[in-house]
């Protein structure tokens, strides 16, 4: 095939502008991968060999025991261990409905998408801006001109003056890039990568934070149940002790003080009854919150709590790091402050961009098409910042106190993560054997009432020995139900310390947060 004039032309013009413009971009290959910041190493963070208040620690532990073998952990619904299915179902839609967990979720996406924001700096940029002009000059200018055919300029003559109507259509796409020569972007990414590992991290915590304030209001409200049917059983046994005083003040059995202190030790029984609705009211108005139902339209059957927490899985304290998401995501906040550190130092070297424009331009829309119509520029740039008057120098300090900071709360974390189940684990252990000593406080008081009791129908003691006694045993079991609630809460609270069912295995990698979320993820309300 023969070859025409211009196309010699451009081929001889393309092989020497390739000469030139490519010897940037091969310097920008081997100068990829040139990571100026500092490499990520973990800090080494140590654990105790033994959980020191374990109950298995303490030969007089009595009451409760936590699950063998000690390495066991909790998995998935970790609720599960206390074997309700009304809990169950609470926890499930909890799961589902629960807005705080929401907008966790929600803030994880926007971490995912700020990830491919990073990304798309990999790439060139493209860009298409037809467009049309039409202008026309002053006719005192001094320009004269003939109208040429098809040149799109056209000579209006009037009163001895011209003018000059020009239009220009034009089609450009323009090209630029600026290569990743010091791993800025690629910092940048590993950044946003490592801080939606955190959103993730972040997430997980949250739930796991609804999911044992639904259990612990779940146990309240239980034991709210447990304390109405002991003032209920209590009222009622006072009304029939105020019935028979007053009978026998009438018979002239009992003086009048009998009475009085039976109807004063009912009212009092009755007030306190009345009151515990409060407390179970709001419990229940939380669980609803917590399950995304409005409180006018939720309610929980009465069911009073008298068990006792399963024995729990604790594993050993060097777990802790593996199964608390806010460690994790903890860890993940110092690899986002390391990387900063990496994107700081690049703004010490040159960047350089490679841009290049090109399209179709002509006077006329008929002859925009033609080959003769075409522009192109291509060309290189290298840029360096010669003072910032110390700028960048702090922003790179700036970036290091960050991630030292963030490594003394990664380290403070697993501080407080020990201390959580130290102290849970004590709570637990040591409520167990004050519920067995208050159990026998319990009998003991039934006990007294007994004999009490027949003193007085015996005549041997006045009636206020009666309410002595009564108002004893009330005591003892209102402090038996609340040391009850104390330990399921405080069972509760372990198992949260202990991170729930959930493992640093299940955090997603860079590669998972950086993918494309399903469309159902991003839906504005789904």
């Amino acid at each position: 095939m023969k070859t025409s004039r211009w196309e010699s032309q451009f081929s001889s013009r393309f092989r020497a502008w390739r000469g030139s413009a490519l010897a940037p971009v091969a310097l920008c290959a081997l100068l990829a991968g040139c990571d100026v910041g500092p490499k990520y190493r973990p800090p080494v963070q140590t654990a105790p060999a033994v959980y020191k208040e374990s109950p298995d620690q303490f030969k007089e532990a009595d009451g409760w025991k936590v699950a063998q073998p000690q390495d066991a952990a909790l998995r998935g619904n970790w609720w599960e261990i206390y074997n309700d299915a009304e809990l169950n179902a609470l926890e499930e839609q909890l799961n589902v409905n629960n807005q705080n967990i929401r907008q966790s979720f929600e803030n994880f996406m926007e971490a995912r998408a700020l990830v491919r924001e990073a990304r798309a700096q990999y790439f060139p940029t493209l860009s298409v801006g037809p467009s049309f002009t039409q202008s026309r000059t002053s006719s005192n200018v001094g320009l004269q001109n003939e109208a040429s055919g098809g040149s799109g300029t056209t000579t209006v003559q009037g009163n001895g003056s011209s003018n000059i109507q020009n239009r220009q259509y034009s089609l450009p796409l323009e090209a630029s890039w600026e290569p990743d020569l010091w791993d800025k972007v690629r910092n940048t990414v590993r950044s946003n990568q490592y801080q939606a590992q955190l959103s993730a991290a972040d997430l997980e915590n949250e739930r796991l934070s609804e999911q044992a304030s639904l259990a612990q209001y779940f146990f309240e409200i239980r034991g709210q149940d447990e304390l109405q049917r002991i003032l209920d059983a209590t009222v009622a046994a006072d009304k029939q002790d105020y019935e028979l005083e007053k009978a026998r003040y009438e018979t002239g059995v009992d003086q009048e003080i009998s009475v009085v202190e039976a109807q004063t030790t009912l009212e009092s029984a009755q007030s306190a009854a009345i009151n515990l609705g409060v407390a179970r009211a709001q419990y229940e108005h939380a669980i609803a919150t917590l399950i995304g139902k409005p409180a006018s339209s939720f309610s929980m059957p009465v069911k009073a709590m008298v068990t006792a927490p399963p024995p729990i899985p604790i594993g050993l304290p060097s777990q802790l790091l593996e199964r608390r998401p806010d460690i994790a995501g903890a860890e993940r906040n110092m690899a986002a402050a390391n990387a900063q550190i990496g994107v700081a130092k690049a703004a010490f070297y040159p960047t350089l961009d490679l841009s290049a424009t090109g399209g179709l331009e002509s006077s006329t829309l008929k002859h925009l098409f033609d080959w003769s119509s075409r522009f192109w520029s291509v060309g290189p740039s290298i840029s360096e910042l010669v003072y910032d008057g110390g700028l960048r120098r702090a922003t790179v300090n700036q970036y290091i106190a960050t991630y030292n900071a963030n490594v003394a709360a990664y380290r403070e974390s697993v501080l407080n993560a020990v201390q959580q189940v130290e102290d849970n684990l004590a709570a637990v252990r040591i409520l167990a054997d004050q519920i067995n000593h208050q159990r026998v406080a319990v009998d003991s008081a039934q006990i007294f009432l007994k004999l009490e009791q027949g003193r007085y129908d015996t005549g041997i003691d006045p009636y206020i020995d009666v309410i002595s006694a009564q108002t004893t045993l009330l005591g003892d079991q209102q402090q038996l139900a609340n040391l009850q609630v104390q330990q399921m809460t405080a069972s509760v609270q372990l198992i949260e310390a202990l991170g729930g069912g959930w493992d640093r295995s299940q955090l997603p990698t860079p590669g998972q947060v950086t993918a494309k979320p399903a469309a159902a993820d991003t839906a504005m309300d789904h």
